[in-house]
């Protein structure tokens, strides 16, 4: 009898295990963001490039130096902070000065990611807490947009507002084309710019099952029923709504983080929807043209609420009765 073994293990969550790993992960995502950087390399030319590289040499250098300063492992080998610092750069218009560039990373790795334990710890995704943190602190940089110059599409560039600048003030005169929104010839961040690209990305992270599109989803499909009927059934007005901004950027490269957002899938459902209407108040009635990282930032906070109160039933678990029960 003492020879037998076990007929159960019992052990805690997780139950399902994968033999891939964070590198594996973050690899995926990488690869998946390399379409927008072709695309912002070839709008902007080499400043695309420059502002990427000492975004991403920026926060892995600060993940490194202050996970030795606390005597913690090592994690840059895990590719997490290159995966900030790309999104981190995508978030930024081409003409920001390099030197801000770094105040970003610090804000990202160091006080969002790494002084609440590291991967996995953050309250918030790091890329888009630094974004906001430059654009408050240096707003006219922040603000700074640049379109290719629609002759030659190369690094000469023409200062221009932002598609939802033009949407905000009705001058509708001045936006470009729904081929050019799809294809990034319009003013806008390194990343944001172009549809495709994008759209590539977050079909490859899908595949792969990186990430499910049920919050990208729900993210867009909530703004673009919001935007039918701020745009009183204008399917070019939702069009341009959808294509502008930093929606699809968000919607599926930063939403879909896993650290900040529901597990669950009705968790994941009010998640989506939630930013998507956030996003669209601060759009349509806020003082900003866009709202997309405030959206996602918020959302970021209510998450562990949201997780809590969409948890799945227990199996076998009775519903406590409602109100008062009567003694026998």
């Amino acid at each position: 009898m003492g020879d037998q073994q076990p007929l159960a293990i019992v052990s805690s969550s997780p139950h399902v295990r994968t033999a891939r790993t964070t590198r594996d992960i973050m690899l995926d995502v990488c690869l998946a963001l390399l379409p927008a950087l072709g695309a912002a390399a070839w709008l902007f030319g080499t400043r695309a490039l420059a502002v990427t590289a000492v975004s991403v040499i920026s926060c892995v250098g600060f993940e490194a130096l202050v996970r030795k300063i606390l005597k913690r492992p090592r994690t840059v080998g895990d590719l997490s902070a290159v995966v900030t610092g790309l999104l981190l750069a995508f978030n930024l218009p081409a003409t920001l000065p390099l030197w801000m560039v770094p105040i970003g990373a610090l804000v990202a790795i160091v006080v969002v990611k790494q002084l609440f334990g590291g991967i996995g710890q953050n309250f918030a995704n790091p890329a888009i807490t630094g974004r906001i943190v430059l654009l408050l602190s240096f707003t006219a940089q922040m603000t700074a947009w640049n379109t290719p110059n629609g002759h030659s599409w190369g690094a000469d560039a023409v200062a221009s507002a932002t598609p939802l600048k033009a949407l905000a003030t009705g001058e509708m005169s001045e936006l470009p084309g729904l081929l050019d929104m799809f294809l990034g010839r319009r003013a806008g961040s390194l990343g944001e710019i172009c549809a495709l690209a994008l759209l590539l990305g977050g079909i490859y992270l899908c595949v792969f099952k990186v990430i499910t599109p049920l919050i990208p989803a729900c993210f867009v499909g909530t703004v673009a029923v919001f935007s039918l009927f701020a745009g009183h059934f204008d399917l070019h007005f939702v069009a341009y709504e959808l294509l502008s901004g930093g929606l699809l950027l968000g919607a599926i490269f930063m939403a879909t983080d896993y650290t900040t957002s529901p597990a669950n899938i009705k968790g994941k459902i009010v998640f989506g929807v939630g930013c998507g209407l956030i996003t669209c108040l601060i759009r349509f009635y806020g003082g900003m043209s866009e709202g997309v990282s405030f959206a996602i930032l918020l959302m970021n906070l209510l998450a562990p609420h949201i997780e809590n109160l969409c948890a799945p039933k227990p199996f076998g678990k009775e519903k406590k009765p409602h109100g008062r029960t009567q003694k026998a």
